[in-house]
Protein backbone atom coordinates (compact mmCIF):
# COMPACT_ATOMS: atom_id res chain seq x y z
CA UNK A 1 0.00 0.00 0.00
CA UNK A 2 0.88 3.75 -0.26
CA UNK A 3 0.11 6.41 1.99
CA UNK A 4 0.35 10.14 1.26
CA UNK A 5 0.09 13.18 4.07
CA UNK A 6 -3.51 13.65 4.78
CA UNK A 7 -2.91 17.60 4.79
CA UNK A 8 -2.89 19.68 8.16
CA UNK A 9 -3.85 16.29 10.11
CA UNK A 10 -0.70 14.89 9.53
CA UNK A 11 -1.89 11.85 8.89
CA UNK A 12 -0.24 9.41 6.85
CA UNK A 13 -3.35 7.94 4.76
CA UNK A 14 -3.97 4.98 2.68
CA UNK A 15 -4.83 6.02 -1.28
CA UNK A 16 -7.45 4.09 -0.76
CA UNK A 17 -10.14 3.97 1.84
CA UNK A 18 -12.56 1.88 3.15
CA UNK A 19 -15.53 3.12 2.57
CA UNK A 20 -18.13 1.91 4.64
CA UNK A 21 -22.35 2.21 2.94
CA UNK A 22 -22.04 -1.02 1.12
CA UNK A 23 -21.47 -3.70 3.34
CA UNK A 24 -23.44 -3.10 5.96
CA UNK A 25 -26.94 -4.79 6.18
CA UNK A 26 -29.59 -2.15 5.92
CA UNK A 27 -30.03 1.44 5.64
CA UNK A 28 -32.25 1.67 8.91
CA UNK A 29 -30.97 1.24 12.35
CA UNK A 30 -31.74 -2.14 14.01
CA UNK A 31 -30.94 -3.55 16.85
CA UNK A 32 -27.85 -6.11 16.50
CA UNK A 33 -29.78 -9.13 17.08
CA UNK A 34 -31.81 -8.57 13.92
CA UNK A 35 -28.61 -8.20 12.12
CA UNK A 36 -28.42 -11.79 10.15
CA UNK A 37 -24.61 -13.93 11.30
CA UNK A 38 -23.65 -14.39 7.61
CA UNK A 39 -24.33 -10.11 7.41
CA UNK A 40 -21.88 -9.32 9.72
CA UNK A 41 -19.43 -11.77 9.02
CA UNK A 42 -19.12 -10.43 5.46
CA UNK A 43 -18.62 -7.00 7.12
CA UNK A 44 -15.94 -8.07 9.51
CA UNK A 45 -14.66 -9.80 6.61
CA UNK A 46 -14.28 -6.95 4.77
CA UNK A 47 -12.74 -5.19 7.08
CA UNK A 48 -9.99 -8.19 7.84
CA UNK A 49 -8.94 -7.50 4.53
CA UNK A 50 -8.91 -4.29 3.93
CA UNK A 51 -6.32 -4.36 6.86
CA UNK A 52 -4.61 -7.38 5.47
CA UNK A 53 -4.36 -4.69 2.20
CA UNK A 54 -2.43 -2.02 4.34
CA UNK A 55 -6.19 0.02 4.00
CA UNK A 56 -6.14 1.47 7.77
CA UNK A 57 -8.59 4.09 7.03
CA UNK A 58 -12.32 3.09 8.07
CA UNK A 59 -14.78 5.61 6.77
CA UNK A 60 -18.42 5.48 7.71
CA UNK A 61 -21.30 7.49 8.30
CA UNK A 62 -24.66 8.08 10.66
CA UNK A 63 -26.83 7.88 7.46
CA UNK A 64 -25.50 4.79 6.56
CA UNK A 65 -28.11 2.59 8.77
CA UNK A 66 -26.43 -0.09 10.23
CA UNK A 67 -22.96 -0.11 9.16
CA UNK A 68 -21.68 1.91 12.53
CA UNK A 69 -22.88 -0.59 14.58
CA UNK A 70 -22.06 -3.25 12.59
CA UNK A 71 -18.30 -1.83 12.60
CA UNK A 72 -18.38 -1.71 16.75
CA UNK A 73 -18.55 -5.48 16.56
CA UNK A 74 -15.32 -5.45 14.95
CA UNK A 75 -13.25 -2.30 15.53
CA UNK A 76 -12.71 -2.25 19.95
CA UNK A 77 -10.88 -5.77 18.66
CA UNK A 78 -8.16 -4.45 16.52
CA UNK A 79 -5.27 -2.18 17.90
CA UNK A 80 -6.76 1.43 17.79
CA UNK A 81 -3.17 3.05 17.65
CA UNK A 82 -3.33 1.62 14.00
CA UNK A 83 -6.73 2.59 12.76
CA UNK A 84 -8.08 5.77 10.96
CA UNK A 85 -11.62 6.22 11.62
CA UNK A 86 -13.92 8.49 10.13
CA UNK A 87 -17.55 8.83 10.74
CA UNK A 88 -20.24 11.82 9.36
CA UNK A 89 -22.69 13.42 10.83
CA UNK A 90 -25.67 15.62 9.07
CA UNK A 91 -25.15 19.10 10.06
CA UNK A 92 -28.79 20.36 12.00
CA UNK A 93 -30.34 23.86 12.54
CA UNK A 94 -30.73 22.43 16.24
CA UNK A 95 -27.24 21.85 17.00
CA UNK A 96 -28.44 19.47 20.70
CA UNK A 97 -29.93 17.17 17.46
CA UNK A 98 -26.11 16.83 16.70
CA UNK A 99 -24.74 16.41 19.18
CA UNK A 100 -27.68 13.79 20.04
CA UNK A 101 -25.98 11.95 16.56
CA UNK A 102 -22.36 12.42 17.20
CA UNK A 103 -23.28 10.45 20.71
CA UNK A 104 -25.44 7.37 19.21
CA UNK A 105 -22.25 6.77 16.54
CA UNK A 106 -19.55 6.87 19.22
CA UNK A 107 -21.59 4.36 21.52
CA UNK A 108 -22.20 2.35 17.89
CA UNK A 109 -18.58 2.50 17.13
CA UNK A 110 -18.09 1.44 20.81
CA UNK A 111 -14.52 3.98 20.47
CA UNK A 112 -13.80 6.41 22.68
CA UNK A 113 -13.11 9.07 19.99
CA UNK A 114 -13.28 9.36 15.94
CA UNK A 115 -9.89 10.42 14.28
CA UNK A 116 -11.94 12.44 11.50
CA UNK A 117 -15.12 13.20 11.76
CA UNK A 118 -16.89 14.71 8.73
CA UNK A 119 -19.55 17.56 8.63
CA UNK A 120 -21.83 15.37 5.83
CA UNK A 121 -23.56 17.03 3.12
CA UNK A 122 -22.82 20.86 3.00
CA UNK A 123 -24.60 21.23 0.03
CA UNK A 124 -26.24 24.59 0.38
CA UNK A 125 -25.44 27.50 1.60
CA UNK A 126 -28.20 27.66 4.32
CA UNK A 127 -26.52 24.16 5.80
CA UNK A 128 -22.96 25.81 5.81
CA UNK A 129 -24.62 28.74 7.77
CA UNK A 130 -26.05 25.91 10.10
CA UNK A 131 -22.37 24.49 10.66
CA UNK A 132 -20.42 28.07 11.01
CA UNK A 133 -22.88 29.79 12.54
CA UNK A 134 -22.39 31.07 16.56
CA UNK A 135 -24.05 28.03 18.48
CA UNK A 136 -23.69 26.21 15.18
CA UNK A 137 -22.61 22.25 14.52
CA UNK A 138 -18.96 23.61 14.39
CA UNK A 139 -18.97 25.36 17.50
CA UNK A 140 -20.03 21.69 19.35
CA UNK A 141 -17.10 20.24 17.08
CA UNK A 142 -14.81 22.11 19.16
CA UNK A 143 -16.57 21.19 22.02
CA UNK A 144 -15.55 17.67 21.18
CA UNK A 145 -12.46 18.18 20.19
CA UNK A 146 -11.43 19.53 23.62
CA UNK A 147 -13.40 16.23 25.41
CA UNK A 148 -10.90 14.01 22.77
CA UNK A 149 -13.51 12.54 21.47
CA UNK A 150 -12.72 14.03 17.46
CA UNK A 151 -9.01 14.77 16.49
CA UNK A 152 -9.81 16.43 13.44
CA UNK A 153 -13.23 18.06 11.50
CA UNK A 154 -14.06 18.00 8.18
CA UNK A 155 -16.86 17.99 5.63
CA UNK A 156 -18.34 16.30 2.83
CA UNK A 157 -20.00 17.73 -0.22
CA UNK A 158 -22.13 17.33 -3.35
CA UNK A 159 -23.24 21.06 -3.92
CA UNK A 160 -21.59 23.48 -6.77
CA UNK A 161 -17.83 24.13 -6.90
CA UNK A 162 -18.67 28.22 -5.71
CA UNK A 163 -20.49 26.62 -2.46
CA UNK A 164 -17.39 23.96 -1.62
CA UNK A 165 -14.85 26.91 -1.92
CA UNK A 166 -16.80 29.25 0.25
CA UNK A 167 -16.65 26.68 3.02
CA UNK A 168 -12.92 25.47 2.47
CA UNK A 169 -11.82 29.66 2.55
CA UNK A 170 -13.63 29.41 6.01
CA UNK A 171 -10.29 27.90 7.46
CA UNK A 172 -12.29 25.81 9.49
CA UNK A 173 -11.88 22.25 8.29
CA UNK A 174 -8.91 19.69 8.04
CA UNK A 175 -10.23 18.26 5.10
CA UNK A 176 -13.17 17.63 2.33
CA UNK A 177 -14.58 14.85 1.11
CA UNK A 178 -16.23 15.56 -2.58
CA UNK A 179 -16.78 14.26 -6.22
CA UNK A 180 -14.20 14.74 -8.54
CA UNK A 181 -13.15 11.90 -11.00
CA UNK A 182 -12.39 11.52 -14.80
CA UNK A 183 -15.62 11.92 -15.70
CA UNK A 184 -16.52 15.06 -13.43
CA UNK A 185 -13.86 16.94 -12.86
CA UNK A 186 -15.70 20.56 -12.26
CA UNK A 187 -14.57 20.60 -9.03
CA UNK A 188 -10.59 20.50 -9.54
CA UNK A 189 -10.50 24.12 -8.50
CA UNK A 190 -11.94 23.28 -4.92
CA UNK A 191 -9.08 20.46 -4.73
CA UNK A 192 -6.45 23.10 -5.74
CA UNK A 193 -8.52 25.36 -2.69
CA UNK A 194 -8.36 22.55 -0.02
CA UNK A 195 -4.53 22.08 -1.24
CA UNK A 196 -3.69 25.87 -0.34
CA UNK A 197 -5.37 25.51 2.97
CA UNK A 198 -3.40 22.46 3.96
CA UNK A 199 -6.11 20.23 3.99
CA UNK A 200 -6.58 16.61 3.26
CA UNK A 201 -8.73 15.69 0.02
CA UNK A 202 -10.75 12.67 0.06
CA UNK A 203 -12.99 11.49 -3.37
CA UNK A 204 -15.49 10.14 -3.07
CA UNK A 205 -17.37 6.86 -4.51
CA UNK A 206 -15.08 7.18 -7.71
CA UNK A 207 -15.93 3.63 -8.89
CA UNK A 208 -19.69 4.03 -8.59
CA UNK A 209 -20.78 7.90 -8.93
CA UNK A 210 -17.42 7.80 -11.05
CA UNK A 211 -19.17 6.02 -13.97
CA UNK A 212 -20.65 2.45 -12.07
CA UNK A 213 -17.14 1.06 -13.19
CA UNK A 214 -17.18 -2.49 -11.41
CA UNK A 215 -20.09 -2.32 -14.17
CA UNK A 216 -18.70 -0.72 -17.51
CA UNK A 217 -20.33 -0.86 -20.83
CA UNK A 218 -18.15 -2.76 -23.11
CA UNK A 219 -17.26 -0.05 -25.38
CA UNK A 220 -15.42 2.12 -22.05
CA UNK A 221 -13.67 -1.62 -21.43
CA UNK A 222 -12.33 -1.35 -24.87
CA UNK A 223 -11.63 2.27 -24.80
CA UNK A 224 -9.86 1.85 -21.56
CA UNK A 225 -7.43 -0.65 -22.35
CA UNK A 226 -5.06 -2.52 -21.27
CA UNK A 227 -6.30 -0.95 -17.99
CA UNK A 228 -9.35 -1.59 -16.59
CA UNK A 229 -12.03 1.40 -15.78
CA UNK A 230 -11.60 1.04 -12.24
CA UNK A 231 -7.84 0.96 -12.57
CA UNK A 232 -7.90 3.88 -15.28
CA UNK A 233 -10.02 6.10 -13.20
CA UNK A 234 -7.88 4.94 -10.03
CA UNK A 235 -4.41 6.03 -11.63
CA UNK A 236 -6.18 8.76 -12.99
CA UNK A 237 -6.93 10.15 -10.04
CA UNK A 238 -3.80 9.27 -7.95
CA UNK A 239 -1.60 10.66 -10.48
CA UNK A 240 -2.63 14.15 -9.54
CA UNK A 241 -0.65 14.52 -5.88
CA UNK A 242 -2.97 17.19 -5.03
CA UNK A 243 -5.51 14.09 -4.11
CA UNK A 244 -4.90 12.11 -1.12
CA UNK A 245 -7.17 8.94 -0.89
CA UNK A 246 -10.12 7.28 -2.77
CA UNK A 247 -12.96 5.72 -1.13
CA UNK A 248 -13.85 1.81 -2.43
CA UNK A 249 -17.01 1.11 -0.94
CA UNK A 250 -16.22 -2.74 -0.82
CA UNK A 251 -19.51 -4.50 -0.44
CA UNK A 252 -17.35 -7.86 0.23
CA UNK A 253 -13.63 -8.39 0.48
CA UNK A 254 -13.21 -9.59 -3.28
CA UNK A 255 -13.94 -5.84 -4.44
CA UNK A 256 -10.91 -4.81 -2.88
CA UNK A 257 -8.60 -6.77 -5.96
CA UNK A 258 -9.34 -4.88 -9.13
CA UNK A 259 -8.53 -1.54 -6.92
CA UNK A 260 -4.98 -2.76 -5.93
CA UNK A 261 -4.06 -3.83 -9.16
CA UNK A 262 -3.78 0.33 -9.75
CA UNK A 263 -0.43 0.21 -7.49
CA UNK A 264 1.70 -1.44 -10.24
CA UNK A 265 0.86 1.28 -12.41
CA UNK A 266 1.15 4.64 -10.21
CA UNK A 267 4.96 5.04 -11.62
CA UNK A 268 3.74 4.81 -14.88
CA UNK A 269 0.79 6.78 -14.78
CA UNK A 270 1.21 9.78 -17.14
CA UNK A 271 2.38 7.19 -20.00
CA UNK A 272 -0.62 5.10 -19.89
CA UNK A 273 -3.14 8.01 -19.11
CA UNK A 274 -2.24 9.80 -21.81
CA UNK A 275 -3.13 7.02 -24.51
CA UNK A 276 -6.44 6.57 -22.76
CA UNK A 277 -7.64 10.12 -22.42
CA UNK A 278 -6.84 10.78 -25.87
CA UNK A 279 -8.74 7.53 -27.39
CA UNK A 280 -11.62 8.50 -24.77
CA UNK A 281 -12.28 12.19 -26.06
CA UNK A 282 -11.89 10.95 -29.94
CA UNK A 283 -14.58 9.03 -29.47
CA UNK A 284 -16.26 11.91 -27.85
CA UNK A 285 -15.51 14.31 -30.98
CA UNK A 286 -16.63 11.21 -32.87
CA UNK A 287 -20.09 10.36 -31.47
CA UNK A 288 -21.13 14.14 -30.45
CA UNK A 289 -19.11 16.75 -32.65
CA UNK A 290 -15.75 18.18 -31.42
CA UNK A 291 -17.33 21.74 -31.29
CA UNK A 292 -20.11 19.97 -28.84
CA UNK A 293 -17.65 18.32 -26.67
CA UNK A 294 -15.41 21.31 -26.13
CA UNK A 295 -18.40 23.91 -25.76
CA UNK A 296 -22.26 21.90 -24.57
CA UNK A 297 -21.54 24.28 -21.14
CA UNK A 298 -21.79 27.69 -22.49
CA UNK A 299 -24.32 29.71 -21.46
CA UNK A 300 -26.14 27.03 -20.10
CA UNK A 301 -29.09 27.77 -17.46
CA UNK A 302 -28.81 27.14 -13.45
CA UNK A 303 -31.90 24.72 -12.86
CA UNK A 304 -33.35 27.09 -10.20
CA UNK A 305 -33.30 29.66 -13.23
CA UNK A 306 -34.74 27.26 -15.50
CA UNK A 307 -38.59 26.60 -16.13
CA UNK A 308 -39.80 23.05 -14.07
CA UNK A 309 -36.81 23.56 -12.29
CA UNK A 310 -34.86 21.25 -14.92
CA UNK A 311 -31.50 20.44 -14.56
CA UNK A 312 -30.07 21.18 -18.15
CA UNK A 313 -26.32 20.73 -17.51
CA UNK A 314 -27.04 17.42 -15.57
CA UNK A 315 -29.11 15.65 -18.25
CA UNK A 316 -26.66 17.01 -20.93
CA UNK A 317 -23.47 15.52 -19.49
CA UNK A 318 -25.55 12.46 -18.36
CA UNK A 319 -26.85 12.20 -22.25
CA UNK A 320 -22.84 12.80 -23.59
CA UNK A 321 -21.88 9.81 -21.30
CA UNK A 322 -24.44 7.47 -22.34
CA UNK A 323 -24.22 8.29 -26.15
CA UNK A 324 -20.09 8.44 -26.04
CA UNK A 325 -19.12 5.47 -24.17
CA UNK A 326 -22.53 3.47 -23.99
CA UNK A 327 -22.82 4.39 -19.67
CA UNK A 328 -26.78 3.82 -20.17
CA UNK A 329 -26.88 2.08 -17.15
CA UNK A 330 -25.05 4.86 -14.74
CA UNK A 331 -27.12 7.32 -16.64
CA UNK A 332 -30.30 5.93 -15.68
CA UNK A 333 -29.13 5.57 -12.20
CA UNK A 334 -28.26 9.61 -12.07
CA UNK A 335 -30.83 10.87 -14.15
CA UNK A 336 -33.96 9.10 -12.16
CA UNK A 337 -32.56 10.47 -9.12
CA UNK A 338 -33.42 13.69 -9.98
CA UNK A 339 -36.44 15.16 -8.55
CA UNK A 340 -35.92 12.42 -5.92
CA UNK A 341 -32.17 13.14 -4.36
CA UNK A 342 -32.81 16.95 -2.67
CA UNK A 343 -30.05 18.70 -2.13
CA UNK A 344 -27.92 15.45 -2.73
CA UNK A 345 -29.00 15.66 -6.36
CA UNK A 346 -31.06 18.82 -6.67
CA UNK A 347 -33.27 19.70 -9.95
CA UNK A 348 -35.48 17.77 -11.90
CA UNK A 349 -35.25 15.69 -15.07
CA UNK A 350 -36.63 16.32 -18.58
CA UNK A 351 -40.12 14.26 -18.66
CA UNK A 352 -42.49 17.10 -18.07
CA UNK A 353 -40.49 18.87 -21.06
CA UNK A 354 -43.72 19.65 -23.30
CA UNK A 355 -44.97 21.62 -20.39
CA UNK A 356 -42.32 24.82 -20.14
CA UNK A 357 -40.78 27.09 -22.88
CA UNK A 358 -37.14 27.00 -22.57
CA UNK A 359 -36.49 29.53 -25.14
CA UNK A 360 -35.90 32.33 -22.81
CA UNK A 361 -33.47 30.61 -20.26
CA UNK A 362 -31.34 29.22 -23.54
CA UNK A 363 -30.72 32.47 -24.91
CA UNK A 364 -26.95 32.49 -24.24
CA UNK A 365 -26.13 28.67 -25.29
CA UNK A 366 -25.03 28.83 -28.88
CA UNK A 367 -27.27 25.43 -28.83
CA UNK A 368 -30.02 26.76 -28.15
CA UNK A 369 -32.64 25.85 -30.68
CA UNK A 370 -31.31 21.95 -30.17
CA UNK A 371 -31.42 21.36 -26.53
CA UNK A 372 -34.34 20.70 -26.43
CA UNK A 373 -34.06 17.70 -28.65
CA UNK A 374 -31.06 16.40 -26.60
CA UNK A 375 -32.98 16.77 -23.34
CA UNK A 376 -36.00 15.01 -24.82
CA UNK A 377 -33.80 12.16 -26.42
CA UNK A 378 -32.15 12.05 -22.65
CA UNK A 379 -35.22 11.10 -21.40
CA UNK A 380 -36.23 8.59 -23.89
CA UNK A 381 -32.77 6.97 -23.18
CA UNK A 382 -32.42 7.37 -19.61
CA UNK A 383 -35.98 7.95 -18.35
CA UNK A 384 -37.65 5.28 -16.34
CA UNK A 385 -38.85 4.53 -12.55
CA UNK A 386 -37.75 7.09 -10.34
CA UNK A 387 -34.92 6.37 -7.93
CA UNK A 388 -34.56 7.42 -4.24
CA UNK A 389 -30.59 8.17 -2.81
CA UNK A 390 -29.82 4.49 -1.04
CA UNK A 391 -30.62 6.02 2.52
CA UNK A 392 -34.25 6.64 1.12
CA UNK A 393 -34.49 3.12 0.20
Amino acid sequence: MQYRRFGRTELQIPVFSCGGMRYQYKWQDLPQKDIPTNDQNNLEATIKKSLELGINHIETARGYGTSEMQLGQILPTLPREKLIIQTKISPESDVKKFRENFDKSLNYLKLDYVDLLGIHGINTPELLDDVIKDGGCLEEVRKLQQQGKVKFVGFSTHGETDLIINTIKTNQFDYVNLHWYWIYQENWEAILEANNHDMGVFIISPSNKGGLLYKPSPKLIKLCQPLSPIVFNNLFCLSHSQVHTLSIGAAKPEDFDEHIKSLAFLDQGDELLATIIERLENEAKKVLGERWVKTWRLGLPHHEKTPGNINIPTILWLRNLALAYDMVEYGKMRYNLLGNGGHWFPGQKADKLREFDLTSCLKHSPYGEKIPQFLAQAESILGGQEIKRLSQS
